[in-house]
């Protein structure tokens, strides 16, 4: 992906160089072999498991200030850059498609555990949007989880994960997250999984329109980055995720939706570039 030297978004919270105790070469007696296992669980299950992170220990985690790591440092620029580019595609497709203005979203960047309105951010529960504040969360070790433990690396599978819970905005601003989390409140829970499959599908579908239309407009795709997008689309599909932990794969659990559905619908925003071609809400077939 070509990103460097670009320009970079001001919507940046950094909350990082801030952590919890026992945050580093092991958690709560896990090595980081261990650290990484127990965050892929908990983000493929929705389960927070901070603290499993802070030792088990009951309350706050204590702050800690660490000094930014040049990997880290280059990880939130990349995410700087990518943010930007998903601020003036959705600007062009709302004027264009919706006909509204486009409000960006805020994207906090932390490390290890932090807090949002809709609970408590660590990088066992994964990257989020929080609609009650308009924010997404961002522990950037989760690239490092993606590439080593769900094999999806490469620097357009990390953009895709970014333009993912930006996507979630987009809903958001279209009223659609608002309406789904309303019914699904009201649902039973394989009911309430069944729509957050769509909202996640849809996410998917959106985050090709970023795809396209970056392309588009700043020439961004080098060769294999777009097999580096589908790939993370299928590497994080409730099926492979469930097998992964040697469980037989159980279809009224899933909550994002197959790798097949999810690496379909990222291809069908991509083609399309149509925001109505990306209502799984209405779609017969998933």
């Amino acid at each position: 992906m070509r990103w460097q030297g670009r320009r970079g978004s001001r919507n940046i919270e950094d909350r990082r160089g801030r952590r919890g105790s026992g945050v580093g070469g092991g958690v709560g007696g896990l090595g980081i072999g261990g650290l990484l296992v127990v965050l892929v669980v908990g983000w493929v299950f929705g389960i927070d498991v901070s603290p499993l992170l802070s030792g088990g220990g009951g309350g706050a985690p204590v702050q800690q200030s660490r000094t930014i790591t040049a990997q880290e440092q280059r990880e939130a620029e990349f995410v700087s850059v990518v943010l930007a580019d998903t601020e003036e595609v959705w600007s062009g497709v709302f004027r264009d498609q919706v006909g509204k203005a486009y409000r960006a979203p805020t994207l906090v960047l932390f490390s290890g555990v932090t807090s949002s309105p809709c609970g408590g951010a660590s990088g066992a529960t994964g990257p989020f949007y929080c609609p009650s504040d308009r924010k997404a969360y961002l522990d950037t070790a989760f690239f490092t989880t993606l590439e080593e433990r769900l094999g999806a690396g490469g620097d357009f599978a990390a953009a895709y994960v970014v333009a993912h819970e930006v996507a979630h905005h987009v809903q958001n601003e279209l009223g659609i997250l608002g309406q789904a989390n309303q019914i699904r409140a009201q649902a039973s829970q394989a009911q309430s999984n069944a729509i957050s499959v769509r909202i996640e599908l849809q996410a998917d579908c959106f985050s090709g329109i970023w795809a396209r239309e970056a392309q588009e407009r700043f020439g961004i795709l080098e060769r294999g980055d777009l097999e580096e997008a589908v790939n993370a689309a299928r590497s994080i599909g409730d099926d492979r995720l469930q097998r992964s932990q040697g469980r037989v794969p159980m279809p009224h659990t899933f909550t994002h939706g197959t790798s097949e559905q999810r690496a379909r619908w990222f291809a069908r925003g991509y083609d399309t570039g149509a925001v109505q071609s990306c209502d799984t809400f209405s779609a017969e077939r998933l």
